[in-house]
């Protein structure tokens, strides 16, 4: 289950019309590499220099399509995938079936693994319902001038379901559909599964995400527990939102706002995307994934302001606003992970607009309750090309959040700082155990970030990857 990566062969001359030319980084070009001869006359024609072509690649329509790439390999991660992105572009825009791609002498084999990564998550459309259907994806990759490297594959390979699931629409993904879904994964990959259902949770006393279920008609929300044992003492909980679609309850969205609310479900679709690529990595820890997964909807039965919640571990919740559903679910979630006793939580969630609001799309949100762990977590964004920019986390942001009525409250009207008070929040819920929240204010940028060229980035899972075998190291 999921989608499939192109194959990786070795070639010895080129195999299709379509290429991919890696330069190494230098005024001067080596004497020999395919469509030397027609670069050479596109670069006189346009008045460039060889070095130009490390701050823009260049096409060349000959015999073939050629896109020559000369990537500087001291510029950061996220440069050299949004050049090699830009380069595949005018490759893959004809969806062919295969390509070549081509490492020049004295190129750093480095960047194969690069070129490759860019090349799985592009080569793959998203779904679509059009009446003609939707394109072919890459299926075959020819590699020329260096061995295969599948290191990125297991990156790319979840990338590309966490993109898949949050791309579907929400009356094709709802929360019996995704958990149906899930299973079918669970299966294929050997995963440990158990379906706290809506009634089982309402029993256990997890007041906080049944508030959000009630509303729902359908009564087919659930937090799916996922286990992959990868045969370590260690132990990581990865815990995401799951909201499939995302009306803002009777505090309701504006139509603006409301727009793009099903992939409200992309903080679920970054752990199962990681834990998918921690299975085919082989990546020597236990994962237990927690999904939230249900539907924030306008009913009669629907949450209200200022209901007084009980979540799973006793804590009573005053309720401010039903658009702040995403912490309610994840609370309980998070209580469940801290039982299992983990060595690290991590949740992922797209989960305010205030994060989007004071970092763009271009960034996503890292808080935490061990700064180690929050510096970990930026350098690993940096070595992978998925940055994250750290927020305060200081205790006297809770003063913001306390209730006459209540344990704590859910949020503020105001919104100041509401992505600083969703993760003051959420920290009450993960018994002090090592934590860390990403808001994934970066799920969806508007004509590709980095390696990936599409709207919705699955920003995340190539981070989580890059943290986790970081960690695994150090800790």
């Amino acid at each position: 289950m999921g989608p499939s990566l192109a194959s990786v062969e070795a070639g010895d001359g080129p195999k299709t019309g379509h290429l991919l030319v890696l330069l190494p980084f230098s005024p001067i070009l080596p004497g020999e590499f395919p469509g030397r001869d027609a670069l050479l006359a596109v670069l006189a024609r346009k008045g460039m220099k060889p070095e130009d072509i490390a701050r823009t690649p260049v096409r060349v329509d000959a015999e073939a399509l050629y896109s020559f790439v000369m990537p500087d390999p001291s510029s950061p991660v996220f440069s050299i995938h949004t050049l090699m992105r830009e380069a595949l572009e005018p490759l893959l825009s004809e969806h062919p079936e295969a390509i070549d791609i081509f490492l020049a002498s004295g190129t750093r084999p480095d960047l194969v693994e690069l070129a490759l990564y860019c090349a799985w998550v592009n080569g793959m459309p998203l779904p679509a319902f059009r009446k003609k259907g939707g394109d072919k994806p890459l299926s075959r990759i020819w590699l020329h001038g260096a061995q295969p490297s599948f290191d990125a594959a297991a990156s790319a390979a979840g990338n590309n379901l966490c993109r898949m699931l949050t791309s579907l629409p929400g009356n094709s993904l709802d929360p019996a559909e995704y958990r149906k879904r899930i299973r079918e994964l669970a299966a294929t990959h050997g995963w440990e599964i158990a379906e706290y259902d809506y009634e089982t949770l309402k029993q256990m006393g997890a007041g906080a995400f049944c508030a959000v279920a009630q509303g729902s008609p359908a009564k087919d929300a659930a937090i799916v527990h996922l286990v992959y044992r990868g045969g370590a003492s260690r132990k990581v909980a990865l815990v995401g939102k799951g909201i499939c679609f995302d009306t803002g309850g009777h505090n309701l969205k504006s139509a603006r706002s409301m727009q793009g609310m099903h992939e409200d479900m992309n903080g679920s679709a970054v752990a199962l995307g990681t834990l998918l690529s921690a299975t085919l990595a082989g990546l020597e820890v236990c994962i237990e994934c927690y999904l939230a997964i249900a539907e924030n909807h306008v009913s009669p039965a629907a949450y209200r302001q200022n209901d007084i919640i009980t979540a799973l571990d006793g804590t009573t919740i005053e309720i401010v606003h039903t658009d702040a559903e995403g912490r309610m679910v994840l609370a309980d979630s998070l209580v469940l992970a801290s039982r299992s006793a983990p060595d690290l939580i991590i949740d992922f969630s797209t989960l305010t607009g205030s994060m989007a609001t004071a970092l763009g799309s271009r960034y996503s949100g890292i808080l935490g309750n061990r700064q180690p762990l929050v510096d970990l977590a930026v350098l690993s964004g940096k070595l992978c090309g998925e940055r994250l920019c750290a927020f305060p986390f200081d205790e006297d942001y809770d003063k913001d959040l306390e209730s006459d009525v209540a344990d704590i409250r859910q949020c503020t009207m105001e919104g100041e700082a509401d992505h600083i008070l969703a993760a003051r929040f959420l920290s009450r819920f993960v018994d002090d155990r090592p934590w860390l929240h990403v808001d994934l204010s970066a799920s969806n940028h508007k004509g590709g970030l980095g390696a990936v060229g599409t709207d919705i980035t699955g920003f995340g899972v190539s981070w989580a990857m890059e943290f986790l075998q970081e960690w695994l190291r150090k800790w």
